[in-house]
C-alpha cells in the first residue's frame, strides 16, 4: 500500500515562479509513485485537495455576510453545493491555480491506471488538514498559524474579501484523516476507483474572526489584526467539505470537533515551546 501525500502543498505556489518546480513535485511527482506501485502491484490512496474545484464557481456562491463569516443560506442550492457544503459533483470548469490544477491533473492519470493496468487506487480531495506539529503559514496550516500567533506572539492580518476575516474553511485533525485511511487500507478493493470529499464538514467549519476569538479565548492575548482588502487571484471565500459520500461508502465521520482540534495544537505549542516558537513566531 502506497499513500501519496507528497507535494508542495502551497495554493500561492506558482504564482511569482518556480512553474516547473510545482508541475514536477506535484504531477511528475505522483506519475513517478504510481508507477512505482504498478511494478510492486501495491494499492494507492491519493490525498488530492479541495483546490482541485475552480475558483471562479466557489466565488459566486451565493454567500451573505453575517457579522463572524460568510454563510449559504438553508433554502438554497445547486449543481455540487448547499448550505450542508461542496460535494463531489461541483463542476470542474475553470481555473484553480497552478496547485490545484497539478493534483486534478493526477486524479486524471490515477482515473486512467486504474482503467487500463488495473491499479488499485482510491482518491480523497482533503479540505483544510490541521494538527500538532504542522508548521503553519499564511498559505497553508493557517490554524496552527492562528493559534501559534496568538500564543507567542507576531503579525495576523485578515487578506482579501474586504479584509474582515468572514472566509470560511472546514477543518479536519489529521488524526480523523488517518482513520478514514486505515478503512480504505483494509477494504481498498471494495473503495478502488472511488473519488471523496473529506473535511471537517460544516459542523467544524471556521471563519478568520471566528478563529481569532477562539484563539483569543484560550490565551487571553488580543493581537491587533490588520486588514488587506485586495484579494489574492487564488484565494477562495468559502469551502466546506460535504461528506455524505464518504461516510455513506465507509461509515466514516470526523470525530474531533474544533474546541478538540484547538485544544489539542495549543497543548503540543505549549508542551513544545522550545522547540517551535522560533519558528511559528
Amino acid at each position: 500500500m502506497l499513500v501519496e501525500c507528497s507535494a508542495e502543498p502551497s495554493v500561492q505556489a506558482g504564482l511569482y515562479g518556480g512553474e516547473r518546480y510545482l508541475i514536477n513535485t506535484n504531477l511528475v511527482g505522483a506519475i513517478n509513485c504510481l508507477d512505482h506501485a504498478r511494478r510492486h502491484d501495491a494499492a494507492v490512496i491519493f490525498l488530492s485537495t479541495s483546490r482541485i474545484y475552480p475558483i471562479a464557481p466557489l466565488r459566486a456562491l451565493p454567500l451573505v455576510p453575517t457579522e463572524t463569516r460568510f454563510v449559504i443560506p438553508a433554502a438554497d442550492a445547486g449543481p455540487g453545493w448547499s448550505a450542508c457544503g461542496i460535494t463531489e459533483n461541483f463542476p470542474l470548469d475553470g481555473s484553480r491555480s497552478l496547485y490545484g490544477a497539478t493534483k486534478l491533473c493526477a486524479e486524471l492519470i490515477i482515473s486512467e491506471y486504474v482503467a487500463l493496468y488495473g491499479l488499485r487506487a482510491v482518491i480523497n480531495r482533503c479540505g483544510v488538514l490541521t494538527g500538532p506539529w504542522q508548521m503553519g503559514k499564511v498559505d497553508q496550516g493557517f490554524v496552527v498559524l492562528w493559534a501559534a500567533r496568538h500564543l507567542f506572539g507576531g503579525a495576523l492580518s485578515y487578506n482579501g474579501f474586504g479584509g474582515a476575516g468572514l472566509q470560511v474553511r472546514d477543518v479536519l485533525h489529521v488524526e480523523d484523516l488517518c482513520r478514514l485511511i486505515h478503512k480504505q487500507v483494509a477494504g481498498i478493493t471494495s473503495y478502488s476507483g472511488k473519488i471523496y470529499n473529506v473535511g471537517g464538514g460544516a459542523d467544524c467549519s471556521v471563519s478568520l474572526v471566528e478563529l481569532t476569538e477562539a484563539c483569543v479565548r484560550r490565551t487571553g492575548q488580543n493581537l491587533v489584526i490588520s486588514s488587506q482588502p485586495q484579494t489574492n487571484p487564488v484565494d477562495v471565500p468559502y469551502y466546506v467539505t460535504d461528506n455524505t459520500v464518504v461516510t455513506a461508502a465507509t461509515g466514516w465521520r470526523p470525530g474531533l470537533s474544533l474546541a478538540a482540534i484547538l485544544d489539542d495544537i495549543f497543548g503540543w505549542l505549549d508542551e513544545h515551546r522550545e522547540e517551535v516558537e522560533a519558528i511559528l513566531k
